[in-house]
């Protein structure tokens, strides 16, 4: 399926492993330049290596994207790079596990700044141009918690939540100067995160409680964010979609 992106511009934090790297393949794949942008300068230089080698155009950006000035200069780097951004992927770690009540108030500032208030300066530094072009998309990657709370993740409950609120209002916004923005909600999805969390046998506990009997892989994550670029998903617009498996219980 063509998805009509070739020769866009795509900027992927988060990019150099896991989630965001499955998203840059797939969309260094339908033809866009990708940008990766990440904290690590060697990941993210074994990274870009690797889409080149597969005959993408691709560059890096080596930013802490917890630091306030650091969205900014992702994207003001990316388009230094490639030219405007067409395509914003906007991925961040996820915060430390811990219920409610032992998470402490720098912790809370910490999972804020990180995963909500990056998200929100990633997309403010992105939209104007995107506006100004009447063309873009916008995809979050948030989490499963953002639909359906989990008893040890009180910090990703919350500003993945918060994540997907966002993306709602930049929806509702920008759609009529042609910006799309959507929030993908991922599971059990097979990444060193999960490797970090889980040991082998939690980890097949894990695959038996979702419906297909197995975990996730990042490209089947990667993939509807390629989608959610295209023009084939042209009506899709403040959506958050669960890739889970049917793991979730919550209905809409």
């Amino acid at each position: 399926m063509d998805l009509g992106i070739a020769g866009r511009r795509a900027l992927v934090t988060g990019g150099s492993r896991g989630l965001g790297r499955a998203a840059a393949g797939s969309l260094a794949a339908e033809g866009c330049a990708v940008v990766i942008a990440a904290r690590g300068g060697e990941a993210v230089e074994r990274a870009v290596g690797e889409l080149r080698a597969a005959g993408a155009k691709a560059e890096g950006v080596t930013v802490d994207m917890a630091a306030p000035e650091g969205p900014a200069r992702a994207v003001a780097e990316a388009e230094r790079l490639v030219g405007p951004i067409d395509i914003l992927v906007a991925n961040a770690g996820g915060p430390p596990q811990g219920r409610f009540s032992e998470v402490d108030e720098e912790g809370w500032r910490i999972a804020v700044e990180q995963n909500l208030l990056g998200t929100v300066r990633l997309i403010r530094a992105a939209l104007p141009g995107m506006r100004e072009r009447g063309w873009g998309r916008i995809v979050t990657i948030t989490s499963r918690t953002a639909r359906e709370a989990a008893d040890e993740l009180a910090l990703s409950n919350a500003t993945r939540a918060g994540v997907a609120g966002v993306v709602r209002s930049v929806a509702r916004e920008a759609g009529r100067d042609g910006v799309l923005a959507n929030n993908v909600m991922p599971g059990a999805i097979l990444t060193d995160r999960l490797r970090e969390l889980l040991d082998e046998d939690a980890l097949a506990r894990r695959a038996q409680a979702v419906p297909l009997g197995r975990i996730g892989r990042p490209e089947e994550v990667g993939d509807l964010i390629a989608f959610l670029a295209g023009e084939r998903a042209s009506f899709i617009n403040g959506a958050s979609i669960l890739v889970d498996g049917g793991e979730s219980r919550v209905i809409a």
